[in-house]
């Protein structure tokens, strides 16, 4: 099994105490690009263990994404986690990706199964001379060599696993295979995330997993979001945020609260950290930060 670089996210989560992290994704215009660089900017000074880079469906955004880690890499401070996922790509065409990452001074990836070509919920068919799991995803990269790996988590189960049980089955395979770390998907309860490490644990699960926070600002959307990896959100968060629907800047407020009551008992709970979906925007984060009295 190759060697990893010695800056490897994989490392630092293990090494470096508790991981504050930032996920971006690839801008679709010039626009988009300004709003992005202008987050970057605004939470580089949080001195995060590292940004992470999402890769659209089917490696649509496969160009920008490696521009943009690329960009992070050279131009910041900051360590960028590139995703990368099967969809759409024979095995020849990931490990040219690979490469231009490598090219790109991007040594972190985070390897995903991704949803299907139909979108989340419709059926799996691999590309032909490609990989169909995400664990072969892990091996694949971790053969090519220089690269700390990283997987996906899921706190009440990824939608297509027939049990709680499979879901760390999978998980424990995705550690076998050479991954270092996860990061889960978004969820709201505290109680779902550590349920998730304690039968990952009993498992044999041993590596870090970071808990995935997004930040409720738009009650509609983040439900739609949701129901996109089939699941609700709570309703307790539901009845709590949508008190506040006639008022946008009260409903701001409570989903910031929200987020940062969350954040304030993982992280007493023994969380390895924290990793923020941004959706390229910068205050919501910052505004939790402060109110877990966590400043530049």
């Amino acid at each position: 099994m190759a060697t990893n670089s010695p800056s490897g996210i994989g490392q630092l989560v293990r090494e470096g105490g508790r991981s504050f992290s930032f996920e971006f994704f690839p801008p679709k215009d010039e626009a988009g690009e300004v709003q992005l660089w202008d987050a970057i900017s605004a939470l580089e000074p949080y001195r995060p263990t590292f940004v992470s880079v999402t890769y659209g469906a089917g490696g649509s955004t496969r160009d920008t994404t490696v521009r943009v880690t690329g960009r992070i890499a050279r131009e910041t401070s900051m360590t960028p986690l590139a995703h990368l996922t099967c969809v759409g790509h024979t095995r020849a065409e990931i490990e040219a990706i690979l490469q231009s990452y490598r090219d790109s001074g991007v040594r972190n990836v985070l390897a995903l199964r991704g949803d299907p070509p139909g979108g989340p919920g419709a059926p799996w068919t691999a590309t032909e001379g490609g990989l169909t799991y995400a664990d072969e995803l892990v091996a694949l990269v971790r053969e090519t060599g220089g690269f700390s790996v990283g997987v996906a988590a899921f706190p009440q189960g990824h939608r297509e696993a027939d049990s709680l049980d499979h879901d760390v089955e999978v998980l424990l395979g995705k550690q076998a295979a050479g991954a270092e770390f996860a990061i889960t998907e978004m969820f709201f309860l505290a109680a779902d995330y550590f349920a998730l490490v304690a039968r990952g644990r009993a498992a044999g699960v041993t590596i870090p997993i970071l808990p995935g926070i997004m930040p409720i600002q738009n009650l509609g959307q983040i439900k739609r979001m949701a129901e996109l990896s089939g699941r609700e959100v709570p309703a307790e968060v539901v009845a709590r945020i949508s008190a506040h629907q006639a008022d946008p800047a009260a409903l701001r407020a409570a989903g910031i609260a929200v987020a940062a009551e969350l954040c304030e008992e993982l992280l007493e709970g023994g969380a390895p950290g924290l990793h923020f979906y941004t959706l390229n925007r910068s205050k919501a984060t910052r505004e939790i930060f402060a109110a877990l009295n966590m400043t530049v």
